[in-house]
């Protein structure tokens, strides 16, 4: 049996992870098969940042993801905050329109948000381009319900009397918030802001409908080349963004632990 768990645990990790291994195999190729692999070369990775195209859709999407995120963070850490203060009934009901956004098809959301875009310039008279502006607000909108779902059960764990305690010993509520409730809360934001900026990075179908002329993300436009022939500078790419994505996971578990361990050394030496 214990055997048996072991081959079903590698055949996930194999299934999981070979598309992601073959893809970095075959940035280093130097033909531009998908299926031979004709010698070892880095020039890819050398022709990706002379590529004005791929550079220009990787700055619009890293300029998005960061300040879609960081509004995400500040609108969901908020909102978490008056959802966790409401009474269970109003809660619940909350929260069910808060999974509505995740649960939705992206691309129902994606045609909505355009269509109220349309609507907003048409209309009412905002004048609103589809760019940067519409690519943001939408980004900020699917990404709010993560940042809310992230920070939440952080808030209930911590003791609810702490904050009512920093106002007794003579806090204003945002000194209270600021150096009690936010440290507490503080691994809940931050896998809210790594989930959101992912996801953002990540997202096509609603930048796709939300976006100009002007403002195509990467994702639309690795879409808009695999109408002819995926260049391996995309190989390149993606295997730089996997590193990357990996190097802050393992800097953030690591400085998790870390915190965690001095948390617990912390403990034992005040229960002496």
């Amino acid at each position: 049996m214990k055997k048996l768990s072991r081959v079903y645990f590698w055949f996930v990790m194999a299934f999981l992870y070979m598309p992601i291994g073959v893809l970095i195999f075959f940035s280093f190729n130097q033909s531009k098969s998908r299926s031979v692999f004709t010698g070892f070369t880095l020039d890819w990775y050398r022709k990706l940042f002379s590529n004005n195209v791929i550079l220009n859709s990787l700055r619009t999407t890293l300029i998005i993801a960061v300040i879609s995120t960081i509004f995400a963070v500040i609108i969901g850490t908020a909102a978490a905050i008056g959802i966790n203060s409401m009474n269970k009934w109003m809660r619940g009901m909350i929260m069910n329109v808060t999974y509505l956004p995740i649960i939705n098809p992206e691309i129902v959301t994606g045609v909505s948000l355009m269509l109220l875009f349309v609507f907003m310039k048409n209309k009412i008279g905002i004048p609103i381009q589809f760019g940067y502006p519409t690519l943001i607000l939408a980004h900020i909108t699917f990404n709010i319900p993560y940042v809310i779902l992230n920070v939440l059960p952080k808030l209930r764990q911590m003791d609810r009397f702490v904050y009512e305690a920093a106002l007794d010993l003579g806090c204003t509520p945002f000194q209270a918030f600021w150096k009690v409730v936010l440290p507490e809360i503080s691994p809940g934001v931050v896998s809210g802001f790594l989930m959101a900026f992912t996801y953002s990075l990540d997202d096509f179908i609603i930048s796709y409908f939300n976006s100009g002329a002007t403002s195509q993300t990467l994702p639309i436009t690795i879409y808009s080349m695999t109408r002819r022939k995926v260049s391996p500078e995309i190989n390149a790419l993606s295997t730089i963004i996997f590193a990357v994505v990996i190097a802050v996971l393992v800097i953030y578990n690591i400085m998790d632990a870390r915190k965690e361990k001095h948390t617990k050394r912390k403990a034992g030496a005040e229960s002496l």
